[in-house]
């Protein structure tokens, strides 16, 4: 009761506090208004001032934030979601991610509390606490790919817009500015910044500035494209302008890019909420059972019930990550510097080390070997000795864990058999008050008894039943209850004794330990498997790039390079190998790098690289790249589609498998397991009769 009492005071400062954080918003909107001298503005005056003071409220709060330790962590972690959008500069980004917090956090509170009051219940609140959590993390999923939806919609028609502009001009940055003009608000900024990069006296260092504002890959290109047609002049071929085919391309590329994006949204509409549900009802069917079957609380209150809802917990998780992964389409991103640190550091550690290094295959293995390819497919920096020692920390601690889990169930096993009134034998119904406080008083008895016994399971019979005898002072019990009583407390002093760790508990913890130990490696092949796809669309973009810089004259390969070097993500390591390694020889540096990549499209780019650098002209070397991006997008546009079905599939049964489980595992099955129980308790008395 006590508990509750602290939990409800909790609720209610939860409570207190989103409204006391709403006033003082308002408050402050409302003193920026009176500050305004002029008295008799418009109602637009008026509505501008309050928006006004409400972004300096949250630049305000962005920096009170991050002077909070744990407010800290959660604002960074929405800052660096919202930084996926490619339109957000520095103050808008602050001003999203202190919005962002307070209507995340305002929501993480009141469901909180609302559920709550509706059921309090300790374990129920933790469950909460998770189920807002994922939550949290998927309204600000749906926030960013709406915006980000919006920007690529918007960036077609900026595209539109300059084509139209192009025709009538004639001249790339003049057309970039007036469609920027026209564009919507959240594109036509990067618009003008790509207009003043191009007019600005260094235009390619201004366009390397942008860049690292993280534009995305359609803008980017865009801009390096404008460059190369203001720099080397518009080439007009039999296929019409090279620009115009440009424009068309990425076009073609966005548009497939948001068909993809609604029919996923479309296929997996609901999925996530549908996954989530089973959370919500493992509370409610639990106290339905219980109240309907007395035999269910042996179930419900023991060590099984706990290992039922903790599967359930983690099926439930699993499936929303999966889903997670399905549904997210990111765009290329480059590597992390800050991969590998803490594994970096703890192999530097003298004492580790020598713990780490028996695990380690030798460099001339084929573990060794397959490794290090694995982590250059999928530009992970991060040594073959530190992905070591990732999986062992992994290993060791699922396995710590596994054990402990184990030793916890033991553990609330026994505290069951002590404090736990005996359930009635019938079926159906519940116990009456009268009967729940006999019980109780029973346990009770039991309990003393036992430890008298010092929960010794080597108590003879004589010595129960003489301590039972001498509990019961009001009048002697007959030979049937005596006997009763002996047998229920010596069957509690033997399965107390038995809730010790078991081999197979070790072993199982082992399995654990051993999954856990692979999981890095089993991700790293998955990103593999994931990263293709992106590998493909870079590959694109440099044939995309290589159109239009075929048509220049005096084009060399090195400078190809260059251009390449400055719009890649994926391959940026090993072009910028092979352009350090040019001035030694171009050929050898050519066949390093496509020695360094296994991909075979980006090997035929490095053929023809090649064969234009020694033997023939770069135009002639390229002549088929306009087949070759017709080829690569029919290609994706089919990996797309089955792409989507295999989703649409995968998503469906991911979805519902929380549902299924929750039914099977804690409802069905438990019911079963009764039915069964009950079955050998009649079985028992028609022997008797």
């Amino acid at each position: 009761m006590e508990l509750k009492l602290i939990l409800y005071w909790l609720a209610a400062v939860s409570i207190c506090g989103f409204i006391l954080i709403f006033l003082l918003i308002l408050l402050s909107a409302r003193r920026s208004g009176v500050d305004n001298p002029a008295q008799g503005v418009l109602a637009k005056r008026k509505k501008m001032s309050l928006k006004q003071a409400l972004s300096v409220h949250l630049q305000r709060s962005y920096r009170l934030f991050l002077n909070i330790p744990l407010l800290r962590f959660y604002t960074l972690k929405v800052r660096s979601r919202l930084s996926a959008i490619p339109d957000n500069d520095e103050y808008t980004l602050r001003l999203r991610t202190a919005g962002s917090v307070y209507v995340l956090l305002s929501l993480f509170f009141f469901t909180i509390t609302v559920l709550f009051l509706m059921n309090p219940d300790a374990l129920y609140l933790l469950t909460l606490i998770l189920s807002a959590a994922v939550i949290n993390g998927l309204a600000l999923d749906a926030y960013v790919g709406k915006l980000q939806r919006k920007l690529l919609q918007q960036t077609v028609d900026l595209f539109a817009g300059v084509r139209h502009a192009y025709h009538r001009h004639g001249i790339v940055e003049e057309s970039i500015l007036e469609a920027s003009e026209e564009a919507g608000k959240e594109v036509s900024a990067h618009g003008y910044k790509i207009y003043e990069a191009l007019c600005s006296p260094k235009p390619q260092q201004s366009l390397e500035s942008y860049y690292e504002t993280s534009p995305g890959r359609f803008l980017k290109s865009f801009a390096g494209i404008s460059y190369l047609i203001m720099e080397y002049g518009d080439k007009v071929s039999a296929g019409g302008s090279a620009f115009l085919k440009a424009l068309s391309g990425l076009s073609k590329e966005i548009h497939l890019e948001l068909l993809l994006l609604a029919k996923l949204d479309y296929l997996l509409k609901g999925l996530h909420v549908i996954a989530l549900v089973p959370v919500f009802f493992t509370k409610p069917i639990e106290r339905w059972a219980r109240n309907n079957f007395p035999l269910m609380d042996v179930f419900y209150g023991g060590k099984f019930g706990m290992v039922t809802k903790i599967c359930i917990y983690l099926i439930i998780l699993v499936c929303y990550v999966l889903l997670q992964k399905i549904k997210t389409e990111e765009e290329l991103t480059a590597v992390k510097p800050g991969a590998g640190n803490w594994e970096k550091r703890l192999y530097e550690h003298r004492y580790f080390r020598k713990l780490v290094i028996p695990f380690l295959p030798s460099k001339n293995s084929q573990a060794y070997i397959r490794t290090t390819e694995l982590l250059k497919d999928t530009h992970c920096r991060m040594r073959v000795e530190w992905f070591y020692v990732r999986r062992l920390v992994y290993f060791a601690t699922s396995f710590a864990v596994a054990l402990s889990l184990f030793i916890f169930l033991h553990g609330m096993e026994k505290a069951h058999i002590l404090h736990h009134a005996a359930t009635s034998q019938m079926m159906f119904g519940s116990m009456t008050a009268e009967e729940k406080k006999e019980a109780a008083g029973q346990a009770a008895d039991d309990r003393k008894i036992m430890e008298q016994l010092r929960m010794s399971d080597k108590a003879r019979y004589e010595a129960i039943a003489e301590l039972v005898a001498a509990d019961n002072h009001t009048e002697p019990l007959s030979r049937e209850r005596l006997a009763e009583s002996v047998n229920r407390i010596a069957g509690k002093l033997d399965r107390w004794n038995s809730e010790v760790l078991q081999w197979w508990e070790v072993l199982i913890a082992l399995l654990l330990a051993k999954v856990a130990y692979y999981a890095p490696y089993w991700l790293l092949l998955f990103q593999r498997r994931v990263r293709l796809m992106d590998m493909k669309h870079e590959i694109y973009q440099f044939y995309t790039l290589i159109s239009i810089l075929r048509e220049m004259e005096r084009m060399s390969v090195e400078e190809i390079m260059e251009w390449l070097y400055s719009f890649a993500v994926i391959f940026k390591t090993p072009i910028e190998k092979c352009i350090l390694h040019y001035e030694h020889g171009p050929e050898a540096a050519l066949t390093g790098m496509k020695e360094e990549v296994s991909l075979p499209e980006f090997q035929r780019l490095a053929d023809k690289l090649l064969l234009a650098e020694s033997k023939i002209a770069v135009s002639k070397a390229f002549d088929d790249v306009e087949s070759e991006m017709g080829y690569y997008f029919e290609q994706r546009r089919l990996d797309y589609e089955k792409t989507l079905d295999m989703k649409a599939n995968l998503g469906k049964t991911i979805g519902f498998t929380p549902m299924y489980a929750l039914v099977f595992m804690y409802l069905v099955i438990p019911l079963i397991w009764m039915s069964f129980s009950q079955l050998t308790v009649y079985y028992e008395q028609i022997q008797k009769l």
